[in-house]
């Protein structure tokens, strides 16, 4: 049966991206990426890595389909004509596509325990993970703990990324007299219905960012969903509204906060006397100070997420009001 749905699963998969590709409405694309989005998240769910499952719902679903709906609005619905012949093009994707299915006949079987993987590392993580650093959640030791340099890195390009948007699209720091009225304000049902579900939905987030040590979840997740509750609140009341709750400055000081606070953890274990990042001598049980360590890093990452994806959002939401304007 389980063989039966990833089979199904990955049709549906390749379906959705031949669909894509043949496409020209970018608005029924980015709507199409949503739901290979949704489909990758079911078929890591199938493999049991729901920590992954999360993440691709809650970035490839949810956050990356408002960004690129908000590209959209900047750049137009309609793919232009390619004048240029494809002949060319095709030619490099069928030879770079035969070369990495040459490379997967090597790959040793899917699945089969005596792979390399479950020889090495993975039985060093699951036999030491609960003795080192103590969390049911063992995705959540690899990753903040084993992997810290990894997670602190990825986190320092995810600030580079807002360097990289706000460097190219600048925000509009304050309410335009002359800009039309943004959000659905006629709507008093989505108002209403707004009010009542963003609450829970900063809760949720709460929740996933405090509760990753135990199950799913973690930074980039919370910081996706509370980035998410504010993006809403916007889309119904309007970017004006938005700003005023939280300002493009205030985020571009919560952005590198974060990173300071990951990095500050790694800083503070060194002069304690260990290695950067070594959660060991933030207390003087080792278990507890891999907890300590994790859930500071952790917090970190959230809060660089969260700032990042609005602040992303933000430049391109203020683009097409100007646009808009003109």
């Amino acid at each position: 049966m389980a063989v039966l749905i990833d089979l199904v699963l990955l049709s549906m998969l390749a379906l959705t991206a031949l669909r894509i590709i043949f496409l020209k409405d970018l608005f029924a694309v980015v709507m199409l990426f949503g739901i290979y989005s949704f489909l990758s998240a079911l078929i890591f769910i199938n493999l049991d890595a729901v920590d992954v499952a999360f993440t691709e719902a809650a970035v490839g679903a949810g956050i990356s389909t408002v960004l690129m709906l908000s590209t959209l609005a900047l750049t137009g619905r309609k793919e232009k004509e390619s004048k240029h012949s494809s002949i060319l093009p095709f030619l490099v994707v069928t030879v770079t596509g035969a070369a990495l299915i040459y490379g997967t006949i090597d790959m040793p079987p899917f699945g089969d325990a005596n792979n390399p993987i479950h020889q090495h590392v993975a039985p060093r993580y699951i036999e030491q993970s609960p003795v080192e650093v103590g969390l049911p959640n063992m995705v959540t030791s690899v990753l903040a703990s084993y992997r810290g340099f990894d997670t602190l890195g990825e986190t320092v390009v995810v600030f580079a990324a807002m360097i990289g948007v706000l460097t190219l699209l600048s925000v509009r720091r304050k309410e335009d007299d002359e800009a039309p009225d943004s959000g659905l304000k006629s709507h008093r049902v989505l108002h209403v219905v707004a009010k009542i579900i963003i609450p829970f939905v900063i809760l949720f987030a709460l929740y996933v960012q405090f509760h990753g040590d135990y199950g799913p979840g973690g930074g980039f997740q919370a910081g996706v969903i509370a980035a998410a509750a504010i993006i809403l609140y916007a889309l119904v009341f309007g970017l004006p509204m938005a700003l005023r709750v939280i300002s493009p400055k205030f985020l571009q000081i919560l952005a590198p906060l974060g990173v300071l606070l990951y990095a500050s953890v790694g800083i503070y274990s060194m002069f304690m006397g260990g290695n950067f990042l070594d959660y060991n001598k933030l207390a003087h049980d080792p278990v507890h100070g891999q907890h300590y360590g994790i859930i500071i890093i952790e917090l970190g990452v959230g809060i660089t997420v969260f700032a990042v994806m609005l602040s992303i959002f933000y430049a391109f939401a203020s683009q097409a009001e100007r646009r808009n304007v003109s």
